[in-house]
């Protein structure tokens, strides 16, 4: 039978301690959280390794050092209210419970959203909840956010996104765009000042796509 404290515990030392991630806070809350509770009973004996795992309907749970790196570089307060787009099962929104003030996740599969919701009663993480909606479009009735996270890499992020930041937001995500890597992305960090949106590169991430974010073709003669 896997030991998945132990697990867990090796996961944080080898693959986030080792890997640039040094936030206190992150590694205490991949360290709390049961990632094999938010996979499928087949993949719980692999939970822990460094990889996106399958968890159905073409989604996936991020890998663990991608995930702790986006959390890292959005300098998440406790005061923080948090978007947490693309959270299927709801490990990533677990996490972000433990950062900050609110967490509302956002999932297109609805079971998944049923399934999020049970799991963060389970782990009473009072100030999250998920709901079912087009990824896409956000949660406009919440904005603004201190914080959006995109789990999963897109090839555009959408304005209307950029536009649920509040003033001094920043939006995480991996964008894959063309000329790159085939299945190669960059993690990227967009942050609102002074109501205009900058991005900046952060490091290179091989990580699925997220549905629901193909950039649109233009007209082909």
């Amino acid at each position: 039978m896997t030991n998945f404290a132990a697990a867990r515990h090796n996961m944080v030392e080898s693959q986030l301690r080792t890997n640039k991630v040094t936030n206190t806070a992150i590694i205490e809350a991949f360290e709390a959280i049961p990632r094999e509770s938010f996979v499928p009973k087949a993949y719980r004996g692999i939970a822990y390794l460094d990889e996106d795992l399958p968890i159905g309907d073409g989604r996936h749970l991020m890998e663990p050092l991608v995930l702790a790196r986006l959390l890292q570089e959005a300098r998440i307060a406790a005061t923080d209210a948090v978007l947490d787009i693309g959270c299927a099962t709801g490990y990533s929104t677990a996490i972000l419970a433990r950062l900050s003030a609110s967490v509302l996740g956002l999932e297109a599969v609805e079971p998944m959203v049923d399934e999020a919701n049970r799991l963060l009663t389970e782990l009473n993480c009072d100030n999250a909840a998920v709901i079912h909606g087009a990824m896409q479009e956000g949660y406009a009735k919440q904005a603004p956010y201190n914080v959006i996270v995109l789990n999963g890499a897109v090839e555009t992020i959408p304005t209307m996104l950029v536009d649920q930041l509040a003033e001094g937001g920043r939006l995480v995500a991996v964008l894959r765009e063309p000329g790159q890597i085939a299945g190669v992305g960059r993690a990227v960090i967009v942050t609102m000042t002074g109501g205009v949106a900058s991005r900046r590169i952060l490091f290179d991430a091989a990580t699925p796509l997220l549905p629901g974010f193909a950039k649109e073709l233009g007209f082909v003669f």
